[in-house]
């Protein structure tokens, strides 16, 4: 299992807005809506950036996520600071499960190793060339990617329960067992012979560890997939249904929207709304 290959499932700019601003003094970037990521990443200079956590440093090759709540960034002392954003564009569900693993702002240090990514970043803002917002996104998915990664390998990160637990001798298996074979039908006792131990025993660790029981978990994990898999060209709700572990659409129907707010049918057609709407304004903004 690759857990945080799983947190960025479906994670994928399309259409992301981009910005190059040079400052000397206070910038705060615009609210967004639908819910939104941005990421912040420091070309030259040096910022201050603030937000419910308290205030920290960027140099350059540092990055910023934001995730939801205030954020401002106030450049360091008389010296001109450039910043590069990024910010994903996503419908009402898209995102979500990330965006719960995540502080409201976070701060990754850099160094020069990053400065050459950011630097064609940059570069591809201020020019006009064919393909450059394709170009943008993937280098925008891909520097989200490396900054989430150096994120959870630093000390001082809150990375959610499940991801800690990974690496418990009891709980690591059943979730790695979870996510490789979704459309399983586990049950806890096939979990507890997985984790070698008594089902009793089994139920009560995952419990502790992850905050959830394990078949509680193990239908939250469906349905992000589910949401992923209604998405794809041709899906049906009864096929999406089979891959995540249900023998019918109605069962699957009741689960995804309990979970998730929304009939699977209503998510895929808000999937069609919100595509056709970036579309509309990447034409209206060409």
């Amino acid at each position: 299992m690759d857990a945080l290959g799983d947190l960025l499932r479906g994670i994928r700019a399309d259409g992301a807005l981009f910005a190059r601003t040079v400052l000397r003094g206070a910038w705060e970037p615009e609210r967004t809506e639908p819910a939104a990521l941005t990421l912040v990443m420091v070309l030259r200079g040096q910022a201050h950036v603030t937000g419910p956590g308290g205030t920290r440093t960027l140099g350059a090759g540092c990055a910023a996520v934001h995730t939801s709540g205030p954020f401002g960034i106030v450049a360091a002392g008389d010296a001109e600071t450039e910043l590069v954003t990024g910010t994903y564009q996503w419908d009402g569900s898209g995102g979500r499960r990330l965006l719960s693993a995540l502080p409201p702002v976070l701060v990754v240090p850099g160094g020069e190793e990053c400065l050459t990514i950011i630097g064609l970043i940059a570069d591809e803002v201020a020019t006009d060339r064919p393909g450059r917002q394709y170009v943008m996104d993937r280098m925008l998915d891909w520097l989200l990617a490396c900054t989430l990664r150096e994120w959870f390998d630093l000390p001082e990160s809150c990375p959610p329960a499940w991801y800690r637990a990974l690496g418990d001798d009891v709980v690591g298996p059943a979730l790695r067992a979870m996510h490789e074979e979704p459309g399983r039908a586990w049950t806890v006792a096939a979990l507890a012979a997985r984790a070698r131990v008594s089902r009793a025993a089994f139920a009560r660790h995952f419990t502790d560890l992850v905050g959830r029981p394990p078949m509680a978990y193990l239908t939250e994990w469906r349905m992000t997939l589910a949401a992923e898999l209604l998405a794809e060209p041709g899906a049906t709700v009864a096929s999406v249904a089979g891959r995540v572990g249900y023998a019918d659409g109605f069962g699957f129907s009741d689960a995804f929207k309990r979970i998730r707010g929304i009939t699977p049918s209503g998510h895929r057609a808000s999937l069609v709304t919100g595509r056709a709407a970036a579309g509309s304004s990447l034409r209206a903004a060409g």
